[in-house]
């Protein structure tokens, strides 16, 4: 998706780096990396950008101009809308000048993606172009062998955050279903799963494509120690998908 604006002005990008292997860049992310001069990337209040770490490789030594923009991780959504406000101001006066600005979103800028919300305030002003990247649920199961969804398959994505009650409707409902963020909800879901008899059918991924990627059925799985970047994988059918 491309948004236009008035000539001598840069582009910004938002650019999906993938999961977490640097191998799953796409060919025209990086081709962009390597033109851009400014690029941004959102981190936490404390640590480093897991975004700029995955395309360390294509921009360390660079000489580039760097925007590190830093979010409290809260469930406040106003302390964000502050920091997206003046984000989208220094953007722009790169943009302005004629330069072009490469924003990193790990996974999909567009799928749960903080870039979503730099587009929403900037899209009627500038030329935006929003390069897709490889989801992390595509690459979870990628790395577990597992099909997510086949034939008339309904596929549905669950937050972890969401109250009990409503994930175990909702599971009820899918024929699949992929649930993200599971972190500190991991025994809430667990509960739901076994209640609704798809423990079984249930396999759990933490930090896919990365070095400390691990693969586990659910009982193996230790409760105090389920990382943000973890999902679970579930199909009723099972392994119907090999007929």
């Amino acid at each position: 998706m491309t948004s236009s604006a008035p000539n001598g002005f840069g582009t910004l990008y938002g650019i999906g780096v993938g999961p977490g292997d640097p191998e799953l860049l796409t060919l025209k992310a990086h081709r962009l990396l390597l033109s851009t001069p400014v690029v941004a990337f959102l981190a936490p209040n404390e640590g480093e950008s897991f975004a700029r770490r995955i395309v360390a490789p294509y921009l360390d030594g660079a000489g580039k101009e760097e925007i590190l923009v830093r979010m409290p991780m809260r469930a406040d959504r106003l302390p964000s809308h502050k920091v997206y406000d003046r984000t989208s101001g220094k953007l722009a006066a790169h943009l302005k000048a004629g330069r072009d600005v490469a924003f990193l979103c790990q996974g999909d800028p567009f799928f749960y993606g903080s870039f979503m919300y730099l587009y929403s305030r900037m899209a009627d002003d500038f030329r935006v172009e929003v390069v897709p990247g490889v989801s992390s649920i595509m690459a979870s199961g990628a790395s577990m062998g597992a099909a997510l969804a086949s034939r008339n398959d309904t596929l549905t994505v669950l937050p972890g955050p969401l109250p009990a009650e409503e994930l175990e409707t909702r599971l009820a409902a899918a024929d699949a279903a992929v649930i993200i963020k599971v972190g500190n909800h991991f025994e809430k879901i667990r509960d739901i799963l076994a209640a609704s008899g798809l423990l079984s059918q249930s396999r759990y991924i933490e930090c896919a494509t990365l070095e400390a990627e691990r693969i586990l059925s659910l009982e193996e799985v230790d409760p105090g120690q389920v990382p943000y970047f973890s999902m679970i994988l579930v199909h009723k059918r099972g392994d119907a998908w090999k007929i």
